[in-house]
Formats: C-alpha cells, sequence, structure tokens
C-alpha cells in the first residue's frame, strides 16, 4: 500500500511554499512522525513528518521547487521494517529517547525531558522569559517551571512529573524551537550539576557545520554576494533558510562600537555620545510581542494606502439610555452594559452596507467577508493584543458585553491564545479609555478597517440654530485606499454616526 505525503496547510493567506530539503531518499526506511522534508514559505519553515511507517518511494517536488497546497510531495511505501532515528537529528540521550517513545522514565533514578509545547498555528519558535526554578529545586507535578514569549503570547511550561530540576538546556533570552528541549527532571532527587545547562545553551559555532544550507538560500546568498558564514542559520541544525539571507543583506554594516554594546544588539548605528549620558541610560532588549507589533504596523503602512477620514458623534442619547437600562440590564444579564455593545453593533451595520470595508486584498484578488469577525485592541502590561471575537454581527448586546469582558481579562492575565488573535475582518481601537481626543490608528493587516475611538468631551454644539452643550467624540476611520474609494469611507462612518446618535435604529436594523 502507498500513502501520499502532500503539502499541509501552511497559514492564513499563505498558498504555496518552497521545498527546502529532503531529510530521505528513495529506498530509505522511514519511522511514522519522522521528519521527511522542510518546506519554506515567506513567512515561516514547515515541517513535513511522515503519517505512517514504511519505506520511501518516489519524491514527487524535488529541493527547490515551488510547492501549492495540498500538492503532492512523495510517496511512502508501507513495510515492516523499523526506521533508525532520523539522520538530521543528533543522537538522542536516554531521557530523550524515553520521552519521544512515549515512556516515561522509571520513577527510582529516572529522568523525564521538559519539551516546547504546541506554540499555535504557524508559529515555531519561541523565546525563554522567565525560568522559576533553578537546577536543584524540587519540583512538583504540574508546577509552572518558565514561562515562554511568542511574537503574540505567552505561554507557561509545567513540570510533566514530580522530581528535582536536574538541568536547564534553554537559559532565559534563548530562542527555543517549538517541540524542542528544555530541561530534564530526575525522579531520585540528585541534582546534577549546571556546567551541562551552560553548554547545552551555546549557540553552534558558525563555522565547520556539516550542514546542507537550502537551495533557496544558496540561490539568494548568490545574488547578495554573501557567504554562509556572514549569515546565521536558523533552519535544522543551524541550516541557513532564504529568510536568513534576508536578514543577513538588510541587516546595517556594524559601525565600531563599545565593547559592552554588542553590534548585534542595535539595529542601527547610534552616534557617538557623551560618556555621562551613557552611563544614564538603560538598554532593554524588545519582546517578542513589541518586535512583531513593530514589524507588522511597518508592514501595513508600507503595503497598504491608508488614509483616514474623521467625524464626530453626540453621545447624548446612547447615555440616556445606557443609564435607564443599565441596572436592570447587570441585573439580568451578570455583565454591565458599555459603549463598546453599541459601536460594535453600529459597526456590523454599516459593515453590511459598505462590504469593501469588511474585504482584503489577496494577490489580484478582493476577498468579501459575508460575517464579522471583530478584533477588540486591548493594552496589557507587555503591550497592545487585539483578540478577535468571532461572529459578533450575530450576537445581542449581552453577548458582546460578555465577550469583550472575557477577552478582556483574559488578555491583561496574558492567557490569550493564537487562536484568540486570528481570523479578524475590522477592527476597533479605543484610545478614548487612555484620554485621546483624536486618533489615527493603523490597520491591522490583511484588513482593510479600523475605527478609532476618543474620549468623551462636553463641547458647545449648534443645535437647531442653539448653542448647547454636548457629550461629544471624535471618530476616525483608517482604511486601505486600493480597496475602500473616499465616498466609502466617508459613507461608513456616517453611518456608524447615525446609529449611535440615534440608537433606535439599531434595534430596526435601519
Amino acid at each position: 500500500m502507498t500513502t501520499e505525503i502532500r503539502v499541509p496547510t501552511l497559514g492564513e493567506s499563505v498558498t504555496e511554499a518552497t521545498v527546502a530539503t529532503w531529510f530521505k531518499k528513495p529506498g530509505d526506511p522511514v519511522a511514522a512522525d519522522e521528519m521527511l522534508c522542510e518546506l519554506e514559505t515567506d513567512k515561516v519553515t514547515v515541517e513535513v513528518p511522515a503519517p505512517n511507517a514504511g519505506t520511501m518511494g518516489d519524491i514527487i517536488a524535488s529541493e527547490g521547487e515551488t510547492v501549492g497546497v495540498n500538492a503532492l510531495l512523495a510517496t511512502i511505501n508501507e513495510g515492516t521494517g523499523a526506521a533508525p532515528a532520523p539522520a538530521a537529528k543528533p543522537a538522542a540521550k536516554p531521557a530523550e529517547a524515553a520521552a519521544q517513545g512515549g515512556e516515561e522514565a522509571p520513577a527510582s533514578g529516572g529522568s523525564v525531558d521538559v519539551m516546547v509545547p504546541t506554540l499555535g498555528e504557524s508559529v515555531t519558535e519561541a523565546t525563554v522569559s522567565t525560568w522559576f526554578k533553578k537546577v536543584g529545586d524540587a519540583v512538583a507535578a504540574d508546577e509552572m517551571l518558565c514561562e515562554l514569549e511568542t511574537d503574540k503570547v505567552s505561554v507557561e511550561v509545567p513540570a510533566p512529573a514530580a522530581g528535582t530540576l536536574t538541568e536547564i538546556t534553554a537559559a532565559e533570552g534563548a530562542t527555543v524551537q517549538a517541540n524542542g528541549k528544555l530541561a530534564v527532571l530526575s525522579a531520585s532527587g540528585s541534582p546534577a550539576s549546571s556546567a551541562p545547562a551552560v553548554a547545552a545553551s551555546a549557540p553552534p559555532a558558525a563555522t565547520g557545520k556539516d550542514v546542507e544550507d537550502a537551495p533557496s538560500a544558496k540561490k539568494a546568498m548568490a545574488e547578495k554576494g554573501l557567504t554562509s558564514d556572514q549569515v546565521t542559520g536558523t533552519g535544522r541544525d543551524g541550516r541557513v533558510m532564504k529568510e536568513d539571507v534576508a536578514k543577513a543583506a538588510a541587516a546595517p554594516v556594524a559601525a565600531p562600537v563599545s565593547a559592552s554594546v554588542p553590534a548585534a544588539a542595535a539595529p542601527a548605528p547610534r552616534a557617538p555620545i557623551p560618556a555621562d549620558d551613557a552611563a544614564r541610560e538603560e538598554r532593554v532588549r524588545m519582546t517578542r510581542l513589541k518586535q512583531t507589533m513593530a514589524r507588522r504596523l511597518k508592514e501595513a503602512q508600507n503595503t497598504a494606502a491608508i488614509l483616514t477620514t474623521f467625524n464626530e458623534v453626540d453621545m447624548t442619547e446612547i447615555m440616556a439610555l445606557r443609564n435607564t437600562y443599565k441596572a436592570e440590564f447587570e441585573k439580568k444579564h451578570g455583565v454591565r452594559m458599555g459603549f463598546m455593545s453599541f459601536f460594535t453593533k453600529a459597526c456590523c451595520h454599516a459593515l453590511k452596507e459598505i462590504p469593501e470595508v469588511n474585504a482584503e486584498i489577496d494577490g489580484t484578488d478582493v476577498i468579501y467577508k459575508n460575517y464579522v469577525h471583530m478584533g477588540v485592541a486591548a493594552g496589557t502590561p507587555t503591550g497592545l493584543v487585539v483578540p478577535v471575537i468571532r461572529d459578533v454581527d450575530r450576537m445581542s448586546f449581552a453577548e458582546i458585553e460578555k465577550a469583550i469582558t472575557e477577552k478582556g481579562k483574559r488578555a491583561r492575565d496574558g492567557k490569550l491564545t493564537m487562536a484568540d488573535m486570528q481570523g479578524g475582518t475590522f477592527t476597533i481601537s479605543n484610545g478614548g479609555v487612555y484620554g485621546s481626543l483624536m486618533t489615527a490608528p493603523i490597520l491591522n493587516p490583511p484588513q482593510s478597517g479600523i475605527l478609532g475611538m476618543a474620549k468623551i468631551m462636553d463641547r458647545p454644539v449648534a443645535i437647531n440654530g442653539e448653542v448647547v452643550i454636548r457629550p461629544m467624540m471624535y471618530l476616525s476611520l483608517s482604511y486601505d485606499h486600493r480597496i475602500v474609494d473616499g465616498k466609502g469611507a466617508v459613507t461608513f462612518l456616517v453611518r456608524v454616526k447615525d446609529a449611535l446618535e440615534d440608537p433606535r435604529r439599531l434595534l430596526m436594523d435601519l
């Protein structure tokens, strides 16, 4: 019987990849879940495992070839022979072999590996941010050992068993791959020396590696005039990948700097500063979340044609409605009535009339979404996150308020998952809670629109020829002018204003 090996799902909006490396050749024995090849996309590197044991058959897509999602890569002929350990990986320690084979070491004198947990779709690496235990500490089962930081969320790693922490193989600040090894627990209670941990966490030597670079990386290096020694590889066993070459080419030429400030820590050369100023400065590495925010916001500016249009809304009617029913609302639904449910409902109504604000560009196509997955920007101690409330257009006011409260609490507690922040079609950002009078938020790609809310402020306005004081709020819509024209953007914001100034329109779907 023959099993087909096909290109797996590569991630949101990613449709093709390049075959970087084959770890097996036709005729080689293959074990179930053994890595067969590595694919490269413009965002991540994806490993393709064997779905079952057998013998490697034909390789359909050779190294360097571009393949689409679900394309045929190779075949496996089922057989009875046991396959050896993957050639691309170094020999496992006894403890690793026990963990990889699914059997825990015996309680007496045995050890258990602590591995990187699943990080989420399209996330292949994380940074070890904090160790809560040190070598020699006693550990209870499920006790938190360390915290990992990805470019979107923080992940806590619990102890898989009770024992003693005998070795830390990934120190704080180290970058670890998905399913990589973090530490070793010993049930015997005899702590090991911390020296192996230091040695294990040291980066591999940059020279003398016997690893073949990815074909696409070789081509890119030739085009840019770089050598392997000038590029830091992030692939398996230090293999240089295409994105590594792009990073090396984009890196500025290192200028002479003080020995106390490594060149790699500075994204661009700094002008010399007086010694007394330098002594009063503090250099702090950006978190992965901050780095990703900076990169994505700059990508949005470089890619989308972002424009912003403004309007203002009289909040009198909503505030009166809220004051009238907030006590009864909270008693019945168990959640406070805020303003966000009104704004969310108003946006959903406007998106139905102006669907391009709820669409995205994919190459030369426009994808219109017949649903609304609303992103609600929330500030946390570690940075801005945008949890997504799915199918918000089908929710009641109470359901929206409950969802926003629950997502906000999880964001502040650092408990959001990757799934909580994926798939948004439109975003609301409330800068007014911080006192902003007017805001022009940046798009959250690949979305085409984001609503900015400012603070409510009593201002004099003309009503029926008379000057009166009303609670007013400035609204803004930042939009991608490649897909949304000026008329559509202005009309969208006017529809939101109309619905908020007369909330009865929301109830009657007008």
